[in-house]
């Protein structure tokens, strides 16, 4: 647009910055004069709200039936054994914190998590195998 008298901006006073729009962000809001007051939600418009923790980590979760689907990859892998005719699992190790329930099985898991709900503790324990909670013990121990 060089050559042109105004570079395509229209009036030369509109390349200055953000004063022919009537400012940035908040501004012409009315917060100083009244005349916009009634436009304006302000239980929602001004201000900032709620809160984002950034150092929080959502917990990895498991359910039974997902365990049991993964067992011959995990087999495969070298990261599950098997002990005593049971599978014996980490879910920490493999990346797990919390195992949710989905359906009963039928095989039986010795399985090491951080969290679990009651019912996937039952199905496990219906099954024949037991669900050991990181940390519980170590609490018990310690009283």
């Amino acid at each position: 647009m060089r050559g042109t008298h105004t570079h395509g901006w229209g009036a030369k006073k509109k390349h200055r910055g953000a004063g022919h729009r009537g400012g940035r962000g908040m501004a012409g809001s009315g917060k100083r004069a009244d005349q916009k007051k009634s436009m304006l939600n302000v239980a929602t418009y001004f201000g900032k709200h709620g809160f984002i923790k950034k150092n929080r980590r959502r917990a990895e979760a498991i359910t039974v039936r997902d365990v049991v689907e993964r067992l011959q990859e995990w087999i495969q892998q070298g990261q599950i054994a098997m002990q005593n005719n049971a599978y014996t699992i980490n879910l920490t190790r493999l990346g797990y914190d919390k195992l949710l329930a989905k359906g009963p099985i039928r095989q039986k898991l010795n399985i090491t998590v951080a969290r679990a709900t009651e019912q996937a503790i039952e199905y496990v324990q219906a099954a024949g195998g037991s669900v050991q909670i990181e940390g519980k013990q170590q609490a018990k121990d310690e009283q």
